[in-house]
Formats: structure tokens, C-alpha cells, sequence
């Protein structure tokens, strides 16, 4: 089937058997390797990407979901790799094996456009859906809140 998608504000048709989780349509059918298959149970949070600025989890989005939203992966979040959340990782140095970070960089961003100016209770409650294998959570934390600083100036 073909299924037509809006993704980093370009338009794609895939033709993909329904039910197929829009993950596999990111990274086989697109190219666009930064989202990661992390569990594929929706549990780890390695493949979030935002649907119309919601961070959703895209190996539990079915391809059929995704139509006429918008959609954003990590390489779509800005053009030079400036958004104020991956400036606050690379200041904080957050990665170890960086496996992760693509989807905590969207989850973190997502948060951030709807709560900018979060206390450390909120940034832990809206970040533990993404787990970190290399436990980098205190930078995570931390750039999340250096990221706030950042949106509010």
C-alpha cells in the first residue's frame, strides 16, 4: 500500500504493507538512520520522533497513524544541529556510547516546547520513558535544564 508522510517538512510516499511501525518506514524506506531501534516494545525510547511536536515512540506508530501529521525525526530538528536541546548535550558532553541520545534529544524537546521552564522533579518525570543503558541520566537531567535556559533567554 502507499502511504503518503510529511517528514522534516517534506513529503514522501512509501509503499509499505499496512501495520508496518513507521520506525522501519524512517529508517529502510527513508534513510534516516538517526531514529534507533532500541526494544521495539516501546519501552526504551531510542526511536522517538514527534508527531505534530508530540514525542511518540515510533516502533509502536503504525505507518498508517502517521499520515497527515507531522512528523519529525532527530535530523529534522534542526538544520545545523542547533536547537537549543542539542547545544545543551554537547555543553553538558552527555553521551558515552551515544546510542540513546537521538531519542532523548526528541523527548527532551518536546518537553521543553510545552513545559520551558521545568523544575529537576519535572525533567525527571517527563525524561525516565527513555532509558539510558549507560545510566548518563544526571547530564541528562542536567542539559535538559541548561536546554530551558536556553529556550527562556
Amino acid at each position: 500500500m502507499e502511504f503518503s508522510l510529511k517528514v522534516n517538512k517534506k513529503n514522501y510516499t512509501v509503499d509499505v504493507e499496512a501495520g508496518t511501525p513507521l520506525l522501519w518506514v524512517l529508517r529502510d524506506e527513508l534513510q534516516l538512520m538517526g531514529t534507533k531501534y532500541g526494544c521495539g516494545v516501546g519501552q526504551c525510547g531510542a526511536c522517538t520522533v514527534h508527531l505534530d511536536g508530540e514525542a511518540q515512540k515510533s516502533c509502536q506508530t503504525m505507518v498508517e497513524l502517521a499520515e497527515g501529521v507531522e512528523i519529525t525525526t532527530i535530523e529534522g530538528l534542526s538544520e545545523k544541529g542547533d536547537h537549543p536541546v542539542q547545544e545543551a548535550w554537547k555543553e553538558i558532553d552527555v553521551p558515552q556510547c551515544g546510542y540513546c541520545q537521538g531519542g532523548q534529544i526528541m523527548k527532551a524537546s518536546a518537553f521543553l516546547a510545552k513545559n520551558p521552564s521545568p523544575n529537576k522533579d519535572e525533567i525527571r518525570m517527563a525524561m525516565q520513558t527513555n532509558i539510558c543503558r549507560c545510566a548518563s541520566y544526571n547530564r541528562i537531567e542536567k542539559a535538559v535544564a541548561v536546554a530551558a535556559e536556553k529556550l527562556t533567554k
